[in-house]
């Protein structure tokens, strides 16, 4: 399973956990969500900026996300902690990548990606940032009744 499928699958189920109602976000996991996508977004832009890129930047800014994650993640615990943990683990080829050729010398078991590898990765990494916008939503109750409501005698 590819990069993208994987996060996709993370996505569909928190998106599915909420909407059961059995991942109740608190308002500190919901500050934390949106800290995380703001960090992958501000990491990874949108596919003509970063194919424009050189492959070292691209893998730098690559590097970046899971640095944005693995800093959530050591902030939290519970369901948001297992799906960042998720999400690091589908991102888990980045850190075997490397820009630069092997100039006669071990490589500690790195290789160098393709471009469609960069645009899986990087994919991946909007679809995350996706997931965390919708997590971090405020869900709206259309049933309860406003404050302002009740003094109006509504």
């Amino acid at each position: 399973m590819d990069m993208r499928r994987i996060i996709a699958v993370l996505a569909e189920e928190a998106e599915q956990q909420i909407q059961d109602q059995l991942w109740k976000l608190t308002e500190s996991e919901r500050a934390l969500a949106r800290e995380a996508e703001s960090g992958l977004r501000d990491a990874v832009g949108s596919p003509d900026v970063q194919e424009a890129l050189p492959r070292i930047q691209r893998l730098e800014r690559l590097r970046e996300t899971l640095a944005v994650l693995a800093i959530a993640l050591a902030r939290t615990h519970g369901r948001l902690a297992w799906f960042l943990s998720g999400a690091l683990n589908a991102l888990e080829p980045v850190l075997r990548w490397r820009a630069l050729p092997a100039d006669r010398g071990a490589t500690f078991g790195t290789v160098l990606p393709s471009s469609e590898e960069y645009r899986e990765a990087e994919d991946a990494v909007r679809r995350l940032q996706e997931a965390l916008a919708q997590i971090t939503a405020e869900v709206v109750d259309l049933g309860t009744v406003r404050p302002e409501q009740q003094a109006n005698g509504a």
